[in-house]
């Protein structure tokens, strides 16, 4: 492909010191670093660390000029790598793609081949970004808290953020495998939403957020999944039922987590981290072949709102406010 040609990214700029804008700018190809697979990129989705970058935060991305998107899905243009032809249909996600390497919010990414993983056989590039760095990291949290022995007959499963990207695909993979779910969220008015994805209880996130200070609470859950860190998921953890198994992929609401060590010694309760951005290659390719077989959810579509680049900035500035409701899929060629 001709190094001078151009497509559409969506670019971050600085324009003085803590101000940042972000519009849809044509780039060139020459620009992009160095890298083994040159990538045409059709669907790309947004998570919450894409809107950090978008805003400025020097903690996800620290350099700018910059193009986020930490998810891309398309067709190899050009390969230096035996591992991928030009045609090839791959999926990226994690690493440093949309941080300080341009992402997925480009019509192009060039990145290394190690980076990428070839599209499962019956997950077409629109489905895989639908799930996203999101869907991955929920598959993940679910199969962490199956490896540990956590089974359905064993008790409440609870799914905080749960109409957000994580906990949406979190509530619909733990129902299809039989668990009860109980959806926490601050968003009472999408209980129809929630009930659809497989939820069987439904509760205010103010349920999960105590604040009196006592070390243990009342245990209830059999499991969590927590999207979102902080006293949240302190809260989950004092209420864990003995040998109970927490996991944990976010930290929207604060990356700080203030506990005693008694649900740890006095219950045995596990805190499992879950890291989908660096986690090993045949760990990714196992969780994208589950995605495409048997954790394909029927609820896909029910989740999505599909846009084009042009009109993800007013996303981005919703998904900051808290307000998205399940995935957003960005569609590179409309």
């Amino acid at each position: 492909m001709d190094r001078h040609s151009s497509f559409q990214a969506l670019v971050v700029r600085e324009v003085e010191p803590g101000t940042f804008t972000r519009q849809v700018e044509e780039r060139r190809i020459e620009e992009l670093p160095p890298g083994e697979l040159l990538i045409r990129v059709h669907y790309s989705s947004l998570n919450y660390k894409d809107a950090l970058s978008a805003s400025g935060h020097r903690g996800v991305t620290r350099h700018y000029p910059h193009t986020p998107g930490i998810d891309a899905a398309g067709v190899v243009e050009e390969s230096q790598s035996p591992a991928f032809q030009a045609g090839d249909e791959v999926i990226v996600i994690g690493y440093d793609l949309g941080m300080d390497t341009p992402g997925g919010f480009g019509q192009f990414i060039r990145v290394p081949a190690d980076w990428a993983v070839h599209r499962p056989a019956d997950l077409s590039l629109r489905e895989s970004m639908i799930y996203g760095t999101a869907g991955f990291t929920a598959a993940m949290c679910v199969e962490r808290l199956m490896d540990y022995g956590i089974e359905p007959g064993q008790g409440e499963i609870l799914v905080t953020g749960a109409t957000g990207g994580v906990g949406s695909v979190a509530v619909a993979l733990l129902a299809l495998e039989g668990y009860t779910v109980v959806a926490a969220t601050g968003k009472p008015d999408q209980a129809s939403y929630l009930q659809a994805l497989g939820a069987a209880a439904i509760i205010h996130r103010q349920e999960v957020d105590d604040a009196s200070g006592r070390p243990l609470l009342k245990g209830r859950w059999a499991g969590v999944v927590d999207t979102v860190g902080g006293n949240i998921l302190a809260t989950a953890i004092r209420a864990t039922r003995p040998q109970g198994c927490v996991t944990c992929c976010g930290n929207a609401a604060s990356p700080e987590l203030h506990l005693t060590v008694y649900p740890f010694i006095l219950r045995g309760v596990a805190l499992l981290g879950i890291d989908a951005g660096n986690c090993p290659i045949q760990v990714r390719r196992h969780i994208w072949q589950k995605l495409a077989t048997r954790w394909k959810l029927p609820q896909l579509e029910h989740m999505v709102t599909e846009c084009s680049l042009q009109a993800l900035s007013g996303h981005i500035d919703r998904i900051l406010a808290g307000q998205q409701v399940g995935r957003v899929l960005v569609n590179l060629g409309q």
